[in-house]
């Protein structure tokens, strides 16, 4: 079946800009070297990025370079790499995870994401945050607070200041998740909760999943891509209208009004079906419940996936969709589809070569996969490149769901299927 996706106008795209307010530095666990924000600039300009989170800004060291490379422009009240002032902008933004206990369960475990309106600010929540924990350990600090407190706290500080349940529905670390999470944000933030905005779906999660729950209407939806490498920045990313400003973010993200987001396929999200990665066991909801919600091979309990809880969960019907939400765009990364058109692997040294001259020729990546006109490209790409990204935005794709922190796979081409075999639906999962 084709997904048979719904792409923004190319009205609506001459409104908006590009954001991804959520990734790290190289000061976070597992994150690439090349996170530091001169890097991070070049790569978000090349990407089509118009704004970028700063990510980390708890890390002292990296606040450092914050104020050292960052130019404050007031018309905005954004930040720009000094070596670009023509862009992208940057806002301050920062992850952070508590563990707490409330309820029935003594170890709650929630990542936040947080924006700032100015470094000034942030130097008064460091302040604040040096108090809970040791801002030098890691990019993304730990405090032992409850989610509750923390956030009134913080709205102390300053009321221009967002705080977003990050990658909501991750089993371990989230708001929702199967294992330390809660089964409402009220439940999780008590009287904080009318200040929460905003959830960040997060990689096995997109929009659709998350409109089968009608207490998230209210409940401004946004991607960010959460990474941790380069390559990895804009993989999600939402679209608000203009102009753009730390102001007009703040009232997009509290008044539920902004363009689309940019999603990635949820199936390929590594939380997204249940399994025991261990023993290689991928399983869809229905099937853990048949199982008594034991691996199958070893009979430990099975990780729950993200799919699993949005099920348990949801007050609609599969297949729901809602009025007058903002679009959801499914894409594939440039880099993955060029990878497979080409048969290299992503990480090759080759491969970064063909992709820099492509994007170089048609300016910026969100360029070919969105917003070019598809007969204009037929003139100028690979015939193979061209089909592949005309797949993309139509939905066809092959997806292989991921499970118990393992990646899922994304395939444009299916070498294994006939011409005959249906493309894979996301939405019949539900």
């Amino acid at each position: 079946m084709k997904k048979n996706q719904k792409l923004p106008s190319k009205e609506i795209l001459s409104q908006v800009f590009l954001a991804d307010l959520h990734l790290h530095s190289r000061y976070s666990k597992a994150s690439s070297k090349f996170m530091e924000i001169s890097y991070i600039a070049k790569i978000g300009k090349i990407k089509g990025l118009d704004l970028i989170g700063t990510g980390d800004f708890t890390h002292p060291l990296y606040l450092k370079e914050l104020k050292e490379f960052l130019e404050f422009d007031p018309e905005t009240e954004l930040y720009y790499f000094k070596e670009l002032p023509e862009g992208p902008y940057f806002m301050p933004t920062a992850e952070v995870s508590l563990i707490f206990s409330k309820g029935k369960l003594t170890n709650r475990r929630i990542h936040l994401l947080i924006t700032a309106p100015s470094l000034e600010v942030v130097e008064e929540i460091n302040l604040y945050f040096s108090k809970l924990g040791n801002l030098l350990a890691d990019g993304r600090p730990t405090f032992g607070i409850s989610a509750e407190k923390f956030v009134l706290d913080l709205l102390k500080i300053s009321e221009k200041v967002l705080i977003i349940p990050a990658h909501a529905w991750t089993p371990w670390y989230s708001v929702f998740g199967a294992f330390s999470g809660f089964d409402s944000l009220e439940e999780a933030f008590g009287e904080a909760t009318p200040f929460i905005y905003a959830i960040e779906t997060g990689l096995s999660s997109d929009p659709e999943m998350n409109w089968r729950i009608s207490w998230l209407d209210s409940i401004t939806l946004i991607s960010n891509s959460d990474a941790h490498s380069p390559f990895k920045i804009g993989r999600e990313a939402t679209a608000f209208f203009k102009p753009i400003s730390y102001q007009n973010i703040y009232q997009a993200i509290k008044n539920n009004h902004i363009a689309f987001t940019i999603e990635f396929y949820p199936e390929e999200g590594k939380y997204h079906y249940d399994g025991h990665r261990g023993c290689k066991v991928c399983l869809s909801p229905k099937e853990t419940k048949e199982l008594r919600y034991k691996c199958p091979k070893c009979g430990e309990p099975l990780t729950i996936g993200v799919l699993h809880r949005v099920e348990s969960l949801a007050d609609r019907p599969e297949n729901f969709y809602p009025k007058n939400k903002p679009l959801s765009v499914h894409l594939v990364p440039l880099m993955e589809i060029l990878a497979e058109c080409f048969e290299i692997k992503t990480s090759s040294k080759s491969l970064e070569k063909i992709y820099f001259q492509m994007v170089s020729d048609f300016g910026t990546e969100f360029n070919l996969l969105l917003k070019e006109d598809l007969l204009s490209l037929e003139k100028k790409l690979p015939s193979k490149v061209w089909e592949a990204i005309k797949r993309v935005r139509e939905g066809k794709v092959f997806v292989k769901p991921g499970y118990d922190g393992e990646y899922g796979i994304v395939k444009i081409w299916d070498t294994q299927a006939s011409e005959e075999t249906p493309y894979f639906k996301q939405k019949s999962l539900f």
